[in-house]
């Protein structure tokens, strides 16, 4: 009998030592940071860096990829399999049991070590902050059929009758796989005018990214978007380029996906990608342990939230589904990474406007506005693996719906930042002077924000504002009959952190008291302007 004992002790002591846990190791450096940044076209496409030096996003240490030897390294290691990489955050992400996972650490280019079971981890240190056109067209009209709704209920119609379809403007689509893109007829418009510029299975390793043929989820969200089927469902950015991310692994639920999504998104940002519709989100794993709580969803906690924030840091609109917890009692809040603070996280709603039971409310764990956007989500029309035209339910659809809107907007104002673009949707909203937590800003009117944009544009005096990046005093100077104006700085989540009535041609603000980082400042009269400005 003592042996009996003996033995099940042994055994269970064997597989606790087994386990498989994730774990991301981060790097202590890169490999050749100073020519990759002074040769930017090595380490990312034309389209990128054209993108990044229009909005004045800096090209930096995150662009530059990880050290191929460090991961070379790692896959040598025993027990250790690498699923992930990550230049943002100059990490991989592991599988393998904790005391081979540990060993790493000696290894010299190894800063820390992080695993997704949290209890694994030490206790945390305090929280650093982290470093890192007026057209004219012919009017077009497309016959939406039964989509109409869901096109209408946000004016994108009216754009499209512009001909803002999202033409030139870039769209990335991260999902669980895309079967039949490449041979469904509600397709052929998208691939007729070569409009799917590629994309990669990180799931499976394999740049076949139209190979997997599994959960059709990505080719439903897909159509919202890209597909034209006349009379019956066309998309809200018809004529948009798209890359198709697989990063969901539908017969599982584990922290890697969450690397998967990092990973996808920087190679997202090198080739240029604009907008980034995620209809996934994280919270419940396959093993408890790396689970997040409802307080976790506070915009800080999750990995796959981070890199949503830094995405658009990096000049992109990140658009994400809201979540379908509303009838969830235990839960009932969004999940990663729609609590991001710079996430466009959109709700859903029915045909008549009113919020769908199962869509996530607000606010996220840390009182913040949340969802910040709706749009249908119940009765979507979607295309489906047989070609057919079919209503289905969750803000999985309501999120790219939305994100085809952006980019039709987007299309309107090129020379717009990603900031401006997102703060006028949410100002264009039905509730945006009364948010609450069922629909957060509302449903947005996509043609009040075109107007709304087109009038920011028109000025009757010139103003200039220099230095711009700025240390110490900004100089704002108007050329012209001088108006009354009054002029506003906010802060990347929309926060009005500086206000001044303006009764000279020429005034100095003092922004020494401004953390360095990106503002908005804008000057409101009988015209309203708006210019990003960059404290250093």
């Amino acid at each position: 009998m003592q042996k009996q004992l003996h033995l099940i002790i042994f055994l269970a002591t064997f597989c606790f030592a087994q386990a498989q846990e994730h774990a991301r190791i981060f790097f202590t450096d890169k490999a050749d940071v100073a020519n990759s940044i002074a040769n930017p076209e090595t380490i990312l496409t034309p389209k990128a860096v054209a993108r990044k030096q229009k909005f004045s996003v800096p090209i930096d240490e995150t662009d530059v990829p990880v050290n191929e030897n460090y991961l070379a390294t790692l896959k040598s290691q025993p027990g250790i399999t690498v699923k992930a990489k990550s230049k943002w955050f100059n990490m991989a992400h592991v599988v393998g049991n904790k005391f081979d996972i540990q060993a790493l650490s000696s290894l010299p280019f190894v800063s820390k070590i992080v695993f997704a079971d949290r209890t694994l981890n030490p206790p945390p240190k305090t929280q650093q902050p982290n470093k890192f056109q007026d057209k004219s067209a012919a009017l077009v009209n497309f016959n939406y059929g039964t989509s109409a709704n869901q096109v209408q209920m946000l004016n994108v119609h009216l754009l499209h009758q512009q001909d803002f379809t999202g033409e030139g403007v870039t769209i990335g689509v991260m999902d669980g796989g895309f079967p039949g893109v490449g041979t469904l007829a509600a397709f052929d418009r998208m691939w007729t005018a070569g409009k799917l510029l590629g994309g990669y299975d990180f799931v499976s390793r394999n740049p076949d990214f139209l190979a997997f043929t599994g959960d059709q989820h990505g080719t439903n969200v897909l159509s919202t978007m890209a597909a034209f089927v006349d009379g019956q469902l066309i998309g809200t950015a018809p004529d948009a380029f798209y890359y198709l991310f697989r990063t969901e692994d539908v017969a599982s639920e584990t922290p890697v996906e969450e690397s998967y999504w990092v990973e996808a998104a920087e190679r997202a940002d090198s080739l240029g990608v604009d907008v980034l519709n995620t209809s996934l989100g994280y919270s419940i794993f396959d093993d408890s342990r790396f689970n997040y709580s409802t307080t976790d969803m506070n915009g800080q906690t999750a990995f796959i939230t981070q890199g949503a924030d830094i995405a658009f840091d990096k000049g992109m609109i990140v658009v994400n589904a809201a979540g379908n917890s509303g009838n969830d009692s235990s839960w009932r809040i969004v999940t990663a990474p729609a609590d991001g603070f710079k996430v466009l996280a959109v709700g859903a709603v029915d045909a008549s406007g009113n919020v769908a039971s199962f869509s996530s409310r607000g606010t996220s764990a840390d009182g913040r506005i949340k969802p910040d956007v709706v749009a249908k989500g119940k009765g979507a029309l979607v295309v489906n693996i047989s070609n057919a035209v079919v209503a289905i339910d969750g803000t999985s659809f309501s999120s790219p719906i939305m994100a085809g809107s952006v980019a039709s907007l987007w299309q309107a104002f090129p020379n717009k930042s990603n900031i401006e673009i997102v703060n006028i949707i949410k100002e264009s909203s039905s509730i945006f002077s009364s948010p609450n937590n069922d629909l957060g800003f509302g449903i947005p009117d996509f043609s009040a924000a075109l107007n709304a944009l087109s009038l920011a544009d028109f000025s009757p005096v010139q103003i200039k504002i220099f230095p711009n990046p700025v240390q110490r005093f900004l100089t704002l100077r108007v050329d012209g009959n001088f108006p009354k104006m009054v002029f506003q700085i906010f802060d990347l989540l929309g926060r009005n952190v500086k206000s001044f009535v303006l009764t000279e041609n020429i005034s100095n603000i003092d922004m020494t008291d401004l953390t360095s980082g990106i503002y908005l400042g804008r000057i409101q009269s009988d015209f309203s302007k708006t210019f990003k400005i960059i404290k250093q």
